[in-house]
């Protein structure tokens, strides 16, 4: 299959989940009182976004039960036991679980925008942005508590996400002890995006298969496809701060390199003698012209820095994939696999 081919097989799969899954938040997650609160929380939902977690949900849960894509109800999805569970509520709360996650991000980072619109801490104001969060926090677990599985494999999911919210934040804390350190090893920065970024994707892998009654080592499996894609996911989110046009990203292109966040990237590049601390001249992302960036990503280019990363990001999905082997040879399998690479192919 070419990779045109198989960029439209992935784009066609998002896009048609995508549609269940706003479907069943605006059923999971109604408006409710205090309205501002709930409107606060359905924003950056309702902003946009491909559903990408809740699309590995779904598809992970089609390849351990050898269901053909998109043929089953995902509100009565067959388990391996014969009984029906609500496969779709267990994507709906990774996807809320993901938007607490940018609501907190963006607060902390002090970033004007997410997805092309004011963040949340922007339009609203940073109380009720918190607040927002928190509510989507606890309603991901709400809603995760009624996907009717067996009780002992529904109880183990509910750990397995709550242990994830918990390594979210140690990523996050350690991202921000980054910003005082000078001496930041690349393997300290895959552990990290590891914790902050691609736990919830190995969530998002393993948690349809121990709701279905998969056994230990298919749902270890499924975790670590998720943390290797998710690990990839993240170091081409970097490349993509530098590349893309801030139109298209949905925010201002170079913004890391203002606000000082280390990434791979810019770990090489200082190890290639690059003085990265001096490639822009700007004190917030709103302030950093095109043609700085532009410079930037030409010295990066020059040290081999974004190439060194896209081909970490490559290691890491082939890696990936390699995982999914003790799948069935399915249609589902085949699917998981191309997500895979189009996490590192995307162009935003």
């Amino acid at each position: 299959m070419s990779d045109e081919a198989m960029e439209a097989r992935v784009l066609d799969a998002i896009r048609d989940r995508r549609e269940l899954v706003n479907g069943a938040i605006d059923e999971e997650l109604p408006m409710a009182e205090p309205e501002r609160l709930y409107e606060a929380s359905r924003y950056i939902i309702e902003a946009g976004g491909k559903r990408l977690r809740p699309t590995v949900t779904l598809i992970a849960g089609e390849a351990v039960t050898d269901v053909a894509p998109g043929s089953a109800d995902y509100r009565s999805f067959p388990a391996l036991s014969g009984e029906e569970i609500d496969l779709m509520r267990a994507a709906v709360a990774l996807e809320v679980i993901q938007s607490f996650t940018l609501i907190h991000d963006d607060i902390m980072d002090e970033d004007e925008l997410r997805r092309g619109v004011p963040a949340v801490h922007e339009e609203y104001d940073t109380a009720t942005a918190i607040l927002a969060g928190d509510t989507l926090y606890s309603k991901a677990f709400e809603i995760l508590t009624e996907t009717g599985a067996d009780p002992q494999d529904a109880l183990e999911s509910m750990r397995m996400l709550a242990s994830t919210c918990t390594k979210i934040c140690e990523g996050q804390a350690l991202d921000v002890s980054f910003e005082d350190r000078e001496d930041i090893l690349p393997e300290e920065y895959l552990d990290m995006i590891e914790l902050k970024t691609a736990v919830l994707y190995g969530a998002a892998a393993a948690i349809p298969a121990l709701l279905v009654g998969a056994d230990e080592e298919t749902v270890d499996a499924l975790y670590k496809y998720g943390i290797d894609s998710g690990r990839a996911f993240q170091i081409q989110d970097d490349v993509l701060d530098l590349t893309v046009p801030s139109e298209k990203l949905g925010k201002q292109r170079g913004s890391d390199l203002v606000e000082g966040k280390e990434t791979l990237i810019t770990l090489h590049a200082r190890q290639e003698g690059v003085d990265v601390d001096d490639l822009v001249d700007a004190d917030t992302p709103a302030e950093v012209t095109e043609a700085e960036v532009d410079e930037a990503v030409a010295a990066l280019e020059e040290a081999g820095s974004i190439e060194y990363a896209q081909e970490k990001a490559q290691a890491l999905t082939t890696r990936s994939k390699e995982h999914l082997q003790v799948l069935p040879d399915n249609e589902a399998r085949s699917l998981l696999e191309d997500l895979a690479d189009y996490l590192i192919s995307r162009g935003y």
